[in-house]
């Protein structure tokens, strides 16, 4: 029987308390950020509001799903900070739609896990704002992919009138929510109603097609409300006679059932998730127990550095997501600059493929994290098309740059394998799901199923930048014909010279801003930000809703998976390398004979083209000086390659001293450049 070959992953941390604790304290400030925004925007309106609601004798949406839902640690928000950056005008008045007046989740009622959407009452009496029906066709689709039950909450006035143009029109305007409605029908996806408040035209409509629906006495749904018949045809008519529940339970019959408030509303539509059939989790675990990690999630909040220039351990974050700590590498010799394999979380199978950060030795070349690599690419091609044929979701890990660029990667066609890969992405249909770590850099972007190649949900962290590319580089790709070859201003002119450099900083300050995870937020460009130590609350959900439902679509038993195929081959050959499984690979090393001796003096030299610096920023010292003793935990100089920053130290000593520094700060250097001249501190005078 083919064997899934777990290893435990190391357990690696920050060990130097200083770093730890700076670590630790950036991460915090954006976490209490993340916690504060949440706060405000759970609150709506506002107390005001709240109190009309309650005067009303009804729950605001918040207190429903709180009420509806098992435990309130179960709830997972979506779309918590769409148009919170928005300002709507409406006449002398400027309006707010907090969270686009919707609330979405993914939660547990009676053990199953469902989306829940439901109006906002204390947001404009639920209106439809602009993004709106974005936001709750998301759900929708959520739910249609998963063929997870759907509860509605309808407590809606229709569009907002005065930002109608934005809401009513469109391939996502209001009227894709009833096709959605529709299609989740059509797959036999359940779908209940609570209509528990005003519901007028689109509020009307959207409970219809669900396969139960609920009203309480004081709700009513209408095509049109009271107040526009009285202004369209003069009659006098409250809207709760025109469509109140003895009209569309017993007349009408777009209700099924009448109930007296929101408490027995909740209590019936808990009921009837009941009567539903059980999870398949039991028989999709096996024989697998699901266990915490090994290491404490609280550690990611150190791992994983906020600037984005400095490398970590991939690895390390993915111990803190899986069960027991345990993961099968798949390709683990292959295309480096990737990670790929198989893990457990919450007991149930998922494959994960994520960006090795740092500087990487394979075969000899010299390759940087977070860049997409021919063997990189086609590795990710090939697991993503496995599991895809297994039925195994797929986790993405993102932290990448973009591609690689240059002579080589268009001589071998790199845009072909690219393609290759997004064709795969685009076609599969197990579920994936994919999380922005820190950047989500060009077509790397899109390459590793971002938003345009429909990832079930995509999240975000607070630290996450969204962009073609960083703001220095795109504002030097903007004026680059005002430039020369060194990227200097090319005028004499003082006055124009003086323009063109703050228009330059200009839009590199705007780029910078544009990066910002609450603007992809705001426009659902992420479907969520969370903190790194949600990562694995968050996929413990997502995962389990993948295997909720029965003979929704392949989930192959590990027996016969064809994964087992490509390890065996890969494990054999490498897809064409001459490297066994046995090899001794040097990671994040520099290449073997970069330190070359001249008797008692050695040279480093530069690992791989960039611009090469002596400090760590123009106003500060030199790392290191001439006749200056240093260790191997020493920082000599930094090298920028492709915007990312690596270290160099010392290698193969573990002291030496500086006989002389070869290159000046800031300046280009090609592979093999020497950069160091030192002495073995051991015969140093």
């Amino acid at each position: 029987m083919p064997k899934i070959d777990f290893k435990l992953i190391p357990n690696k941390s920050i060990h130097n308390q200083g770093e730890r604790a700076v670590r630790q304290r950036k991460m915090k400030i954006i976490d209490q950020q993340l916690d504060s925004l949440r706060r405000y925007t759970y609150k709506g309106w506002g107390n005001t509001y709240l109190k009309k609601v309650h005067k009303k004798s009804r729950y605001t949406s918040w207190e429903r799903i709180k009420y509806l839902s098992d435990n309130v640690n179960d709830i997972l928000p979506f779309g918590t900070f769409v148009n919170e950056l928005n300002v709507f005008h409406t006449g002398n008045k400027i309006k707010m739609s907090s969270s686009a007046g919707v609330i979405t989740v993914i939660t547990r009622v009676h053990k199953l896990l469902v989306v829940v959407i439901s109006n906002d009452n204390t947001v404009a009496s639920g209106s439809w704002w602009p993004n709106t029906p974005q936001k709750i066709i998301k759900m929708q689709e959520i739910a249609l992919h998963l063929c997870i039950p759907t509860i509605y909450l309808v407590d809606c006035s229709g569009l907002f009138l005065p930002e109608q143009r934005r809401t009513f029109s469109g391939k996502y305007g209001a009227g894709k929510i009833f096709k959605m409605n529709s299609l989740l029908s059509n797959k036999g996806v359940p779908q209940i109603a609570g209509v528990m408040g005003d519901c007028i035209a689109g509020g009307g409509y959207m409970p219809i097609i669900s396969d139960k629906v609920y009203i309480t006495e004081s709700a009513y749904m209408v095509i049109a409300g009271g107040a526009l018949i009285r202004g369209s045809k003069g009659q006098n008519i409250k809207s709760t006679d025109i469509g109140g529940p003895s009209t569309h339970v017993h007349q009408s019959h777009c209700a099924d059932y009448r109930v007296p408030d929101d408490i027995s509303c909740l209590n019936a539509i808990r009921q009837e998730i009941s009567t539903l059939s059980t999870s398949g989790i039991g028989f999709y675990k096996q024989s697998n127990i699901a266990y915490e990690p090994l290491y404490s999630t609280l550690d990611l909040s150190v791992l994983l550095p906020m600037d984005y220039k400095v490398p970590y351990d991939i690895l390390s974050v993915i111990s803190r997501i899986l069960d027991n700590s345990l993961f099968f590498q798949v390709m683990e010799h292959y295309g480096k600059e990737i990670i790929t394999g198989i893990g457990n979380i919450g007991g149930l199978y998922v494959g994960l493929i994520a960006n090795t950060q740092g500087l990487i030795t394979e075969q000899n070349t010299q390759k940087l994290g977070g860049v997409l690599y021919q063997e990189g690419v086609s590795k990710m091609s090939i697991f993503s098309r496995t599991c895809n044929d297994d039925g195994i979701p797929i986790i993405w890990l993102q932290d990448v740059s973009g591609f690689d660029v240059g002579k080589r990667a268009e001589d071998i066609g790199l845009l072909s394998y690219g393609s290759n890969l997004i064709y795969t992405n685009s076609n599969n249909t197990v579920p994936m799901f994919t999380i922005l770590l820190r950047k989500a850099s060009g077509a790397g972007y899109y390459a590793m199923c971002g938003m345009p190649y429909d990832p079930i949900v995509q999240l975000c962290l607070p630290c996450s930048r969204l962009s073609v590319m960083d703001g220095k580089t795109l504002a030097i790709g903007t004026f680059r014909t005002k430039l020369d070859h060194n990227f200097n201003i090319r005028t004499k002119n003082t006055v124009e010279r003086n323009l063109i450099k703050s228009q330059i900083n200009s839009l590199e300050k705007k780029i910078e801003r544009d990066m910002y995870p609450y603007l992809s937020a705001n426009t659902l460009d992420v479907d969520e930000i969370i903190k790194a130590v949600e990562i694995r609350k968050y996929l413990l959900y997502l995962v389990e809703a993948s295997y909720q439902s029965h003979n929704i679509r392949r989930v192959k038993n590990s027996r016969i998976w064809s994964l087992h195929d490509l390890q065996s081959i890969s494990t054999c050959k490498y897809l064409g390398s001459n490297i066994k499984q046995n090899d001794k690979i040097t990671i994040n090393k520099p290449k073997e004979g970069s330190h070359k001796h001249l008797n008692d003096n050695f040279l480093i030299r530069s690992p791989m083209d960039g611009i090469f610096y002596t400090k760590p920023s123009p106003h500060e010292p030199e790392f290191v000086k001439a006749k200056q003793e240093v260790t191997i935990k020493d920082t000599l100089g930094l090298l920028e390659v492709m915007k990312n920053f690596y270290t160099i130290r010392l290698d193969n000593v573990d002291n030496a001293t500086i006989e002389s520094v070869a290159k000046n700060n800031a300046v280009a250097v090609k592979k093999g450049d020497v950069l160091f001249i030192l002495r073995d501190s051991k015969t140093a005078n």
